[in-house]
C-alpha cells in the first residue's frame, strides 16, 4: 500500500512537472525582485552565517578542532541541511493561505504547493553545498567517495521535510497559530540538534533520547559524509528508526492534507 501509494505521488509529479518547475522558478526569482545583487545573495547569506557563527564559537568561545577537522567544517557540515529544511518548513506553513487566489478560483492542486518551496529550497542548499566543498579544498579536508553519500541525506530530510510541510501547511488555513508555533518548534530543534555541539559530550543515556531527534540522523549523515568517511548502511537498526519517523510524518502529513483540503476554498 505505502509503495503504491508513493508511485502515485510521483506519476502526480511527474505529469505536473511543468507547473511545478515553473512556479518553482518564479518562487526563487520572487525572493529578488528589486534587488541589485539578485541571485548572489543566495551565496552571501549562508558565508555570512557561517561566518558570524564560526566567529563567535571559534574565536569568542575557544571552540577546539573536531578530532583533526577545522570547527568552521565541522560547523558549516551541520548547518548546511538544518538551514535547508528549516526554510523548507517555514516557507510551507504559509503556502496554501499564501496561494488563496489560485485554490479558490481555478482547479488547482494544492498538494503541489509544499514542493514547489522544497525545490525553491534545494536550490538555496546547493549553493551552501558548494560553499561547504570550498571549505574543504582551503581547510585541505579530502573529498573522498563517502562526500557523494550527502545526496542519500538529502533524500532523506527532503521527504521529513515534505511529511511535515503538508501538515503544517494545510493545519495553518484552519489555526493560524500554527506559523508561531513551527518558528518556536524550529528555534528549539536548532539548539536541540548537535550543530554546535558534540552528542559524545554527554553520557550514553542522554545521548540515546537526543538520538531520537529525526534531525540527528541528517546532521550526522552530513557529517559522516563529508569529514568521517562513515556509509550509512553502518549505522544498522537507526537507519530503520529514521526512516520509520519519516514514513509516519509522510503518510500522516498526507492524511491530513488530504481530508482538510475539500475545506481550504470555504475557509480561505
Amino acid at each position: 500500500m505505502i509503495f503504491s501509494g508513493f508511485y502515485r505521488f510521483v506519476k502526480f509529479l511527474v505529469s505536473h512537472r511543468y507547473l511545478i518547475w515553473s512556479m518553482a522558478k518564479r518562487e526563487i526569482a520572487s525572493q529578488y525582485v528589486g534587488s541589485f545583487l539578485g541571485f548572489v545573495w543566495t551565496f552571501i547569506k549562508p558565508i555570512v552565517t557561517i561566518c558570524i557563527f564560526w566567529f563567535v564559537f571559534s574565536v569568542g568561545f575557544k571552540s577546539r578542532p573536531m578530532g583533526d577537522v577545522p570547527f568552521v567544517v565541522w560547523l558549516a557540515a551541520g548547518l548546511a541541511p538544518w538551514f535547508c529544511f528549516a526554510d523548507i518548513v517555514t516557507a510551507s506553513t504559509g503556502a496554501v493561505v499564501g496561494n488563496a487566489h489560485l485554490i479558490k478560483k481555478t482547479q488547482f492542486p494544492p498538494q503541489i504547493l509544499p514542493v514547489i518551496k522544497l525545490i525553491s529550497g534545494l536550490v538555496t542548499h546547493a549553493v551552501f553545498i558548494v560553499i561547504l566543498a570550498v571549505l574543504l579544498l582551503v581547510q585541505k579536508v579530502p573529498i573522498t567517495i563517502y562526500s557523494f553519500q550527502f545526496v542519500y541525506y538529502l533524500f532523506c530530510f527532503s521527504m521529513l521535510a515534505l511529511g511535515i510541510s503538508w501538515l503544517v501547511s494545510s493545519l495553518n488555513v484552519f489555526i493560524r497559530d500554527v506559523g508561531q508555533m513551527i518558528t518556536l518548534l524550529l528555534q528549539v530543534g536548532f539548539w536541540g540538534t548537535p550543530i554546535f555541539w558534540d552528542i559524545n559530550m554527554f553520557s550514553e543515556p542522554i545521548q540515546k533520547w537526543l538520538m531520537l531527534n529525526p534531525f540527528f540522523y541528517i546532521v550526522q549523515g552530513y557529517r559522516d559524509s563529508f569529514i568521517s568517511g562513515v556509509g550509512f548502511w553502518e549505522h544498522g537498526a537507526y537507519n530503520l528508526y529514521f526512516w520509520a519517523v519519516t514514513a509516519a510524518a509522510l503518510l500522516g502529513g498526507a492524511f491530513v492534507f488530504r481530508k482538510l483540503r475539500p475545506q481550504f476554498s470555504d475557509v480561505l
